[in-house]
Order: C-alpha cells, then sequence, then structure tokens
C-alpha cells in the first residue's frame, strides 16, 4: 500500500502546487488593477464641479497647480473657455464632449489610463484631470 500512496501524494502535491500557481498570478494581478484604477485619490482637488462654473475653473487651477502643466492654470483655463465655456455637458456633433472636448471614441481608453476607468467625459472631475494629466505627459498639442 506504501508503493501507491507514494505516486498519488506527488501527483496531488503537483496539482496543490499548480493550481497555487495559477490563481496567486492571477489575484496579484487583479490587485493590481484595482490599484492603478483609484490612482486618483478623491482628496486631490475635491472640488464640487456640480456647483457652477466658478468651481470648475477651480478644479481646473487646483489640477494644474498639482500636476504642474506647460502655461500653468491660465493656459488650462483659457481652453476650456475656449472648447466648452466651462461647461461640462457640452457636447459637439463631430462626437466631442465635456469641458476639454475629448472625443468619445477615445474616451475610455483616456479615462481608463489616466485613473478614471468607467467614468463619462461629462463627468467634470474626470474631464479635466484626464486632459491634465495628459498634457504633463505629451502638451498641449492636441487643443492647439
Amino acid at each position: 500500500m506504501t508503493d501507491i500512496s507514494t505516486p498519488r501524494r506527488h501527483v496531488v502535491a503537483a496539482l496543490l502546487i499548480t493550481a497555487v500557481l495559477t490563481i496567486a498570478p492571477a489575484s496579484l494581478a487583479r490587485a493590481a488593477v484595482q490599484e492603478t484604477r483609484y490612482q486618483v485619490p478623491a482628496k486631490i482637488c475635491d472640488i464640487d464641479w456640480r456647483k457652477g462654473t466658478w468651481q470648475v475653473k477651480q478644479l481646473i487651477r487646483c489640477a494644474a497647480a498639482h500636476w504642474h502643466v506647460p502655461g500653468g492654470a491660465d493656459t488650462a483655463l483659457a481652453i476650456a473657455d475656449r472648447e466648452s465655456r466651462f461647461r461640462p455637458i457640452a457636447y459637439n456633433p463631430s462626437g466631442c464632449a465635456g469641458i476639454y472636448q475629448h472625443m468619445l471614441e477615445y474616451w475610455p481608453v483616456r479615462a481608463s489610463a489616466y485613473g478614471f476607468p468607467g467614468w463619462s467625459a461629462f463627468n467634470a472631475r474626470a474631464n479635466i484631470i484626464v486632459t491634465i494629466k495628459m498634457v504633463k505627459q505629451g502638451g498641449w498639442g492636441p487643443w492647439t
């Protein structure tokens, strides 16, 4: 009986090791995705943009200062004014939406990449912070 149970133990051990090695990386990957999902803590520029234009402008000023964008808050405000007049629900029939008029076909990828997966382009907080982080990385080129 000892001869039969030893191979079984080896098979069971191999199956357990395989299961652990298969499940652990998946769990770590899910944890990494959850970490990137919340890249922008709510405490950064915690301004309720729904209260009006003044708050939208304050959110832009805060984000521009926090991420040190080229041209600073003045440039960020001038472009937001030109694109949407600071209206979060601004929409262009060409398919652009929000404060900084992101093309809706590109928005989901951009939002995910910059910490707002699943958020709407009409959400001013997401639109502003995604834009500011994009500008920090690559400049104002898409908006000039």
